[in-house]
């Protein structure tokens, strides 16, 4: 009798723990596999945002790749592979668009002294610049970030110079220097010091000549800057082809080759040799010295 009902009590906790036991076993896979599913969804949800941070990350090295490139050739679209380290005036060559707009808003005034000289013609020669204030010594600073292109002495010009390309399109000189801080291709954020300031060349006292350039041509600094308030007058200067020739008053002008004459030039651009000698203050007997500048129009 006793044995019976300790069988019977056995066989039900037996029982019972089966029970148990497979309930337990039942809540377990059930647990494993609601954890997979929401691993499984989590790698899904990963698995479309990969493609998003490689496109970031893609895009932050494209970026990154095109600074380097544009530091290393600024401008490329407009100069192609013309970085010539001879002449300030170059380009005559290459299309000059109709319209092009100048970012000049990451701009660095190069000096902080007034204007004592505008740009303009002074009798015969055109003064294709701005002269700045400063004592021999001041520092000279990069309008913009570029790429020295020139650095070299004018005894009878700029005296010590430095010509920079900027990825905006614009070249600026920077003339009548004391000292030169930088060498031809090296690259210059703006606002870094790029020289002293001086007396060097066909200066009367010291002073920062500064040019704007486009594609070779002088523009007016005064269009771009406020030299006042020393800032750019708008964030983007728009060039204009008939602006800037009508402004320039038809102004053209021929570098001399070997082998070139008064008379040669003369007939080439539909002048006369005194009309050259009158345009560039110089007489018919002037000896021709291949590399400069002459003014033909």
């Amino acid at each position: 009798m006793k044995f019976n009902i300790l069988r019977t009590t056995a066989a039900f906790a037996l029982a019972t723990m089966l029970q148990s036991g497979t309930a337990f076993g039942q809540s377990s896979l059930l647990n494993t596999q609601k954890h997979h599913a929401v691993m499984q969804n989590d790698l899904i949800s990963y698995n479309k945002v990969i493609p998003k941070i490689m496109n970031v990350v893609d895009s932050s090295l494209i970026a990154d790749q095109l600074k380097t490139i544009e530091a290393e050739f600024p401008a490329a679209e407009l100069y192609s592979d013309d970085w010539d380290n001879k002449w300030v005036k170059t380009f005559s060559e290459n299309a000059i668009p109709d319209t092009f707009a100048i970012d000049v808003s990451d701009y660095c005034i190069p000096v902080p002294g007034y204007k004592t000289s505008d740009y303009g013609w002074r009798r015969y020669r055109m003064h294709k610049g701005v002269d700045l204030k400063l004592q021999t010594g001041d520092t000279v600073r990069a309008a913009f970030s570029g790429k020295v292109r020139k650095t070299a002495y004018e005894a009878r010009g700029y005296g010590y110079y430095v010509v920079m390309r900027h990825p905006n399109g614009l070249e600026t000189v920077y003339g009548h220097l004391s000292k030169i801080l930088v060498k031809p291709n090296q690259i210059i954020k703006v606002g870094d010091p790029i020289a002293l300031g001086g007396s060097t060349g066909r200066s009367t006292g010291p002073h920062l000549h500064f040019e704007t350039r486009f594609l070779g041509m002088a523009l007016n600094p005064n269009d771009i800057f406020d030299f006042v308030n020393k800032v750019p007058h708008t964030d983007t200067y728009v060039f204009t082809k008939k602006k800037q020739q009508k402004s320039s008053g038809s102004y053209a002008s021929y570098r001399i080759k070997s082998g070139d004459t008064l008379s040669s030039i003369a007939a080439k651009h539909g002048t006369s040799v005194s009309q050259l000698c009158r345009l560039n203050g110089i007489s018919s007997k002037k000896i021709l010295r291949i590399g400069t500048v002459l003014r033909v129009r």
